[in-house]
């Protein structure tokens, strides 16, 4: 495999589903040193809760699988939830199954026992024809402009919005986009004027960055002498935007004077330029955005009612990162790709657990908050982990670059409370992971050291660690102050 294959498939994720841990141990081994999400389940069952949470380009599963057969699981997908490549692999092999198991989809049948380089080539010869074919879809795209292909994902949320943009875009009508700060309200007004196939430039405007009282000069444009410094004339945007489409960002921040003259140049089509005469007749759609909600400030008198109505003819709801988790690593992918190249460094291939502690958090400040994370990390050649800890105002979790290996997160409350027995044994170096505890433990220190491996395994992220306990963030918060003040009452007497 080449270098530039391995960074290409960065962003594939793979699920494993066999009953036996070794083979699951052995696959996910090999699997993890080429892909970032490799996941792996004993049962059915096991790996529908993970589809739940996560789309997977390839599946790699056993036939023969306790209550119910690989390839009775995979028929039972729907046509929609349907898009992952599938390898069957099995012990037991006849002729009439591999038959079964090619009419039900399957990108191949492999024999076990079977050699690693085997299964290997398999794996690659599915992941090269699913990447040969997103790009002939993204051409295909292209040519057909159904939808723009700058915006990243396939989320539900991600790709309705889309569907939405390819519908409305063709339109002349006004569009109001809404949604939180961060969510790529510019990309989807870019969108919009990308596909509507307007002969003219698109034109953004950040209403809340201009000074109230240099609004109407910077939308209308003015003559020469118009007023006090105007020494020459000036085209408004309106003009610069002709035949084209004007995006005005935060459009809740225009004060109410302005919104009068706005409203009007969008009913009659045309401008007045401050200091002139005569109007200019403008061929310009308007696609506005806020973060606000307007119905409120309708509401409070801030924002005008005909305005608002004038504006929202036609809306698009962007959803929060945190609705569209499962973009995260496609959105990683495309970020890292996009940083290393201007920042003149090696891409990343992010880890399963980097990609999971980002699908974790919350995300406030939504895309631009994770393209800033992710910058950061690669400038300081840190972790992901390591953003939220400084958010916390917690010590890192790596001291030195991305490859170097995680500290164990709680490694402080063991050493500080000086019970060393908190830390279970493992017995069996599998993927199940089993541990044994000593008999004199009392259920509070199973407890503490169950909480602890969790949090461990996520890389301190509490918030994933809280997600897999089943149990409040602030529980699990509580749970660290009560040990750490035992710790300090110990240390004191």
């Amino acid at each position: 495999m080449t270098e530039n294959a391995s960074v290409s498939w960065s962003a594939v994720s793979v699920l494993v589903v066999d009953d036996e841990p070794g083979m699951r141990a052995i696959l996910k081994k090999a699997l993890s040193k080429q892909f970032a999400q490799v996941d792996v389940a004993g049962s059915i069952e096991e790996a529908e809760e993970l589809r739940k949470r996560c789309h997977f380009d390839l599946l790699i599963v056993d036939i023969n699988l306790p209550g119910r057969s690989g390839i009775e699981w995979h028929e039972a997908f729907d046509p929609q939830t349907r898009r992952s490549d599938v390898i069957f692999m099995t012990g037991y092999a006849d002729l009439e199954t591999a038959i079964k198991a090619l009419r039900a989809g399957a990108s191949d049948f492999i024999l076990k026992p079977f050699n690693l380089d085997q299964m290997m080539q398999s794996v690659q010869r599915c992941i090269e024809r699913r990447l040969v074919e997103r790009q002939n879809f993204a051409l295909q795209r292209d040519v057909e402009r159904s939808y723009p292909v700058d915006i990243i994902g396939d989320a539900h949320s991600t790709l309705s919005m889309k569907k939405l943009i390819g519908q409305i875009a063709p339109s002349q009508a006004a569009v109001l986009v809404e949604g939180e700060s961060g969510t790529g309200k510019e990309l989807v007004a870019r969108a919009l004027h990308q596909l509507s196939k307007r002969s003219g430039p698109f034109v953004p405007l950040n209403c809340g960055a201009i000074a109230p009282d240099l609004l109407e000069s910077e939308l209308f444009g003015h003559v020469s002498g118009a007023f006090t410094g105007a020494k020459k004339g000036r085209e408004g945007l309106f003009r610069v935007a002709n035949n084209g489409t004007l995006f005005l960002d935060e459009i809740g921040e225009m004060p109410l004077s302005m919104q009068s003259s706005l409203l009007r140049a969008l009913e009659q089509k045309s401008i007045r330029p401050v200091g002139a005469e005569r109007e200019v007749q403008v061929d310009v759609r308007i696609v506005a955005a806020t973060n606000r909600n307007l119905k409120e400030e309708v509401a409070e008198g801030r924002f005008r009612r005909d305005l608002y109505y004038r504006l929202n003819v036609l809306t698009i709801e962007l959803p929060a990162l945190r609705e569209r988790l499962d973009d995260i690593p496609a959105l990683a992918h495309h970020f890292t790709q996009q940083l290393a190249k201007d920042l003149g460094s090696k891409p990343v291939n992010w880890t399963h657990e980097d990609i999971s502690a980002m699908q974790a958090y919350d995300w406030p400040g939504n895309i631009r908050e994770l393209r800033n994370m992710m910058e950061r990390c690669l400038l300081l050649g840190k972790p992901p982990a390591d953003y939220w800890r400084e958010l916390a105002g917690e010590p890192p979790v790596r001291t030195e670059g991305l490859s170097d290996p995680v500290t164990n997160p709680v490694e402080a409350i063991i050493s500080a409370d000086g019970h060393e027995n908190h830390r279970p044994c493992r017995c069996q170096e599998d993927d199940e992971k089993s541990f044994c505890y000593p008999s004199d433990w009392t259920l509070k220190d199973v407890e503490k050291a169950h909480i602890m491996q969790v949090v461990d395994s996520h890389a301190g992220n509490k918030s994933a660690a809280a997600r897999q306990l089943g149990v409040a963030r602030k529980t699990l918060e509580r749970k660290f102050k009560e040990w750490a003040d035992e710790a300090l009452t110990s240390t004191e007497q």
